[in-house]
């Protein structure tokens, strides 16, 4: 295929174009995700099985606590341990794992680092289940604010989202992402 037959097969945008889109997705990504369980710890903490009286010392209790709580674990957890365990350029519970039982040789205690990590690695997975499907229900939950007669239609369109992105997922992250997608 010559290199003219190449470009008219490319999606039509610029590099400028491609660098924003990528920056919006990943802001998105990233608040999206750490964004909304702090929200729906809020929206529990004030309107839940077990309401906190909705004055100036509960608010800011309620705000402190989560601030404090996402500054200790993107700082701490993510900056200061996750992103330095590097095992070769990879990261992650695994790569984290293989650190350790390298160090640590043939111990006596490496079957519990073993242990310790497959259970990081059962953390991740179930984490990686369940956060699409919170994430997506708190936030269509948040329609009934808007409007509390829209509450027997949360969980229906949560699951017509969550299929729809399941769907579309297999068609890779680069089709999906890419600038004729839009």
């Amino acid at each position: 295929m010559t290199a003219a037959a190449l470009d008219a097969t490319e999606p039509d945008c610029g590099p400028q174009d491609r660098l924003s889109t990528l920056a919006l997705g990943a802001i998105g990504v990233v608040f999206g995700d750490i964004g909304t369980s702090p929200l729906y710890a809020l929206k529990e903490s004030f309107i839940g099985a077990h309401p906190l009286a909705v004055d100036r010392a509960h608010v800011f209790g309620v705000l402190s606590l989560i601030f404090w709580t996402m500054v200790l674990v993107v700082t701490v957890k993510y900056v200061l341990v996750v992103l330095r365990a590097d095992n070769r350029g990879e990261g992650g519970s695994l790569a984290l794992l293989a650190l350790i039982t390298r160090k640590a040789g043939t111990r006596r205690w490496t079957p519990a680092i073993i242990l310790l990590g497959i259970a990081a690695t059962a953390l991740f997975y179930g984490d990686a289940i369940i956060t699409p499907a919170i994430s997506v229900l708190s936030a269509v939950e948040g329609l009934t604010v808007v409007e509390s007669g829209l509450t027997p239609l949360v969980l229906p369109v949560s699951v017509g989202i969550l299929v729809g992105l399941f769907a579309i997922q297999a068609r890779g992250t680069a089709s999906v992402g890419s600038c004729s997608a839009r």
